[in-house]
């Protein structure tokens, strides 16, 4: 962001007038209208305040506009960053009295120089300062034999665990979170009970034992856990493909197709993400909020600088307690805690108290119901986890979008009443708020009814079947969901083209000899620690894409798929597009816009009769940008911490690698030594319900086909619409933020992806699950971050992991302890919420016998 070079100490040189600057500004009446309080204003603690003013103290007036002309050019339509301080940096520039008569304006020009000096020696942004070190030491260990060999343990056991249970009714799934919170012990123990022997490789010494387990290992684990927990994607294919109950194509049980299409799923995220990172992973603007509770966890095991300085909270009362022994009694607070919702009174979980007082009023259930209605309730549940259920923590993400979900799925929640109440394209027929599709007597639409024994669509089957009806929080959701691919595509033109171009002139630099030493657009604090070492080259992830490429051509293309190996190239298109607006999206919001429905909707389109073509183009369609997304997220963990970019390229790529074998053999397992798997007569509950979805999507989208339901003459037509409309919405937010914004601040708040992300969070889910994360965001990001800075950066992170890691450790032992078991506890508090309406979902209307709704049989095709 600055152009300050490692190394380079600012000119010492300062003008009669600039030298007391500083001074004016310390000495300051702080209450005056133009200073306020500095610590507020800027969202900084004293230590790093101490830290800024002694740099400050050595800039001049010369070298403080340029960096303050380059703030303003970033950050000016950046939610995170205080409007305040925007205020006044358009003050300072547009005001040419201050350059020519310096000494009149003292106060501002000596909060500039601390702003200037903020974000040379730190972050812009107080939740990274918060829990990212600004200092680095090159000599810790890192890539040491004892964190590979922990690293490879996690994956292999986390690959394992989810693979095994994923198909199970509950699923059960370890993340990288627990496998963090038991490396440290082990990393501990390794580092009191192994001895220090090793051997020399290339000069370097690599040793059992060579020192204190340090952060930077710690952090290793966890980044090989993290691309190692979740299975691959194609796995789903294979599953559809081989069992007699859906496709029955034998084939698909050879490990040699299973492992090129797995392979080649996995790895074609790195190549992209490695392509990126000059977008994504390197700029300071690029938060990646999950990242930083991530670091919050490894900062409470082994950073514990002035862990000891108390800090002031509420009620005048300073807090001394460090972050281990914080984390340590939230930890266990939540852990017993979690045991009342999840198991012993799950309606603390499912709190749909009003529904209770007349579980079988339908209009009653409908608006306030948790299972199956609405979930319009002031507070409906007592379950952490209830508000993790699109893994964006209150904690973690900032108020803004928490808020702008709300603002969005209220906005839905309206037009789903209005579609069901009037009956809309037949809605009243069919319960207001499922994810599942319809026949026309309203009963679970039968895919085998309209395809041939081939899975392949049977147009005279079909016509004598049904048309698929969708719900009213199904339509909802695709229109928002078409809004939402528009509206990331003028948004990021509109507010982030001068970070994208900045993106594309270092991606192109990189290229050239000598290109990333003459880098100097990202030379914030992390880049020039960072510039310590070796970077990736860029041929290194070219090779990884390329060979993901191949595999995946291969695997298409040998077997009797039917479907063309384009279909890896149109997922790299559909990801070239949408990647990087969709990552700085994320990055600074947590939000992240998945394109599975844009993958079905255009892979159906262009295969339509061929469910194992669509389901191709929505694996690569949709993966190769998640995993991008996935694995940027990874790098700027390293990025922060400061670990070696060669290291963590080697780390995800052997976690990845460990990863899938793993789970290409438990799923052979599965498929060939669990009997009746995937059925209702299947052991333990492998039911495989994700399965089933999957099943039915493949052949709605792909067998029926787009075509069918949104092409000319289509019943649900009109909800294109949405790309129009979502297209045009970011664009009069941004002009009437330019017309009205400066004298309505909160106007800066508006974010119209986030609006439409929030609006897709129907079916199954509701309101029960967003609003009550709105108050406690606004707690901890606005109420508490604004009057006790200092508690806040301590704890607030500390605390979202602390709640996230007590939940899923508690989760394992009730489902391995109990759930196993089905030991169940048999009481009015388990039972109600199961009750009336809430149990099975009520429709407004029904269907008489011998009748159907809809467009009558012959006129649908």
């Amino acid at each position: 962001m600055v152009n300050t070079i490692e190394g380079q100490k600012p000119m010492m040189s300062q003008g009669v007038d600039e030298k007391s600057d500083l001074d004016a500004y310390r000495n300051s009446d702080l209450d005056s209208p133009m200073s306020g309080h500095i610590e507020t204003d800027l969202n900084v603690t004293e230590n790093d305040l101490a830290e800024a003013k002694e740099l400050a103290s050595t800039l001049t007036l010369e070298e403080v506009r340029p960096m303050m002309e380059k703030v303003l050019s970033i950050h000016e339509n950046d939610p995170n960053f205080p409007f305040i301080i925007i205020e006044r940096i358009r003050a300072f520039l547009g005001n040419d009295d201050i350059f020519e008569n310096p000494g009149k304006h003292a106060v501002l020009i000596g909060e500039m120089k601390l702003e200037a000096a903020l974000i040379t020696i730190n972050s812009p942004y107080a939740e990274v300062r918060a829990v990212v070190d600004n200092h680095d030491d090159v000599n810790m260990p890192c890539g040491t034999l004892r964190a590979w060999g922990l690293g490879m343990m996690f994956s292999l056991l986390l690959a394992f665990i989810n693979q095994l249970f994923s198909i199970r009714q509950p699923p059960i799934t370890v993340q990288a979170n627990v496998a963090q919170l038991l490396a440290y012990p082990l990393g501990k123990a390794c580092e009191k009970l192994l001895p220090d022997v090793g051997f020399t490789l290339w000069g370097v010494r690599h040793s059992l034992n060579p020192g204190p387990f340090s952060r930077k290992e710690h952090m290793l684990i966890t980044i090989m856990a993290n691309v190692s927990w979740n299975y691959p994607y194609t796995n789903n294919i294979v599953w559809v493909q081989y069992l007699p109950n859906y496709f029955n194509q034998r084939y698909a049980g050879q490990f040699g197709y299973q492992i090129l299409v797995a392979l080649s799923t996995n790895f074609i995220g790195y190549g992209m993400a490695g392509i990126i990172r000059r977008f994504l992973v390197y700029p300071s603007h690029c938060v990646w909020p999950a990242s930083l509770v991530t670091i919050a966890l490894n900062s409470a095991f082994h950073n514990e600088k002035n862990n000891d300085a108390p800090v002031m909270g509420p009620f005048r009362k300073a807090f001394t307690i460090s972050r281990i022994k914080f984390f340590g009694f939230t930890f266990a607070a939540m852990f017993v805690y979690f045991w009342f919702p999840n198991y012993i009174f799950t309606a603390l979980s499912i709190f749909s108290w009003m529904t209770w007082i007349s579980p079988n009023n339908l209009n009653l259930s409908t608006i306030t119901g948790f299972n199956n209605g609405l979930g319009i309730n002031p507070w409906p549940t007592w379950d952490w986890n209830t508000l993790l259920f699109d893994q964006t923590d209150p904690l973690m993400i900032p108020f803004f979008s928490t808020f702008n979900k709300f603002i969005g799925a209220c906005i839905s929640a309206a037009v789903i009443a209005a579609f069901w109440y009037t009956n809309a394209y037949n809605t009243g027929y069919l319960p207001v708020n499922s994810n599942r599709v319809f026949d026309n007597r309203g009963a679970i639409y039968n895919v085998s009814n309209a395809v041939d024994e081939h899975g392949l669509f049977d147009a005279a089957k079909y016509e004598v079947y049904s048309f698929p009806f969708l719900t009213a929080g199904s339509l909802v959701v695709y229109l928002f969901f078409f809004g939402i691919y528009a509206s990331v595509i003028s948004y990021a033109y509109l507010y982030h083209r001068h970070e994208i171009i900045m993106g594309f002139r270092n991606f192109i630099g990189s290229f050239r000899k000598g290109g990333d030493d003459k880098l100097v657009l990202y030379q914030d604090v992390h880049n020039r620690l960072m510039s310590h070492y070796a970077e990736v080259p860029e041929w290194w992830y070219t090779i990884v894409l390329v060979i993901a490429i191949a595999f995946g051509c291969v695997g298409i293309s040998a077997w009797e798929t039917y479907t063309s190996p384009g279909v890896v190239f149109y997922g790299l298109a559909l990801c070239v597009i949408f990647v990087v607006p969709i990552g700085i999206i994320k990055a600074m919001t947590g939000v992240e816009v998945t394109l599975n429905v844009l993958a079905e909707f255009i892979g159906g389109s262009w295969v339509q009769g061929n469910a194992l073509a669509m389901n191709y183009f929505k694996s690569y369609g949709y993966i190769t940008c998640s995993h991008a997304l996935w694995f940027s997220n990874d790098l700027k963990l390293a990025h922060y911490v400061k670990i070696p970019p060669r290291q963590t390229f080697a780390a995800q790529m052997a976690g990845t690698l460990i990863s899938t074998f793993v789970c290409t053999g438990v799923l052979n397992f599965q498929m060939n030594r669990i009997p009746g798997v995937c059925t209702v007569d299947a052991p333990n509950r492998f039911t495989c319900p994700g399965t089933n979805t999957f099943f039915t999507a493949s052949v709605l989208w792909g067998t029926v086909g787009p075509v069918k339901v949104f092409g000319r003459g289509g019943m649900y037509t009109w909800l294109l619409a949405g790309f129009p409309v979502g297209f045009a919405v970011p664009i009069m937010v941004y002009y009437a933020n330019k017309r009205w914004g400066r004298s309505r601040p909160w106007m800066r708040q508006i974010h119209p992806v986030a609006l439409f992300y929030g609006a897709l969070s129907w079916a199954p889910y509701n309101l029960s699950y967003i609003w009550p994360a709105v108050p406690i965001a606004w707690v901890s990001w606005v109420w508490l971050k604004a009057r006790y800075v200092g508690l806040w950066s301590k704890y607030n992170f500390v605390l979202s992991a602390s709640f996230s890691c007590a939940v899923a450790v508690a989760a394992i032992i009730i489902f391995f302890s109990l759930q196993w078991t089905e030991i169940e506890i048999d009481w009015w508090g388990n039972r109600v919420t199961s009750q009336g309406c809430e149990g099975t979902a009520c429709t407004r209307l029904t269907v008489k016998e011998g009748e159907y709704f809809g467009p009558r049989y012959g006129d649908f095709h």
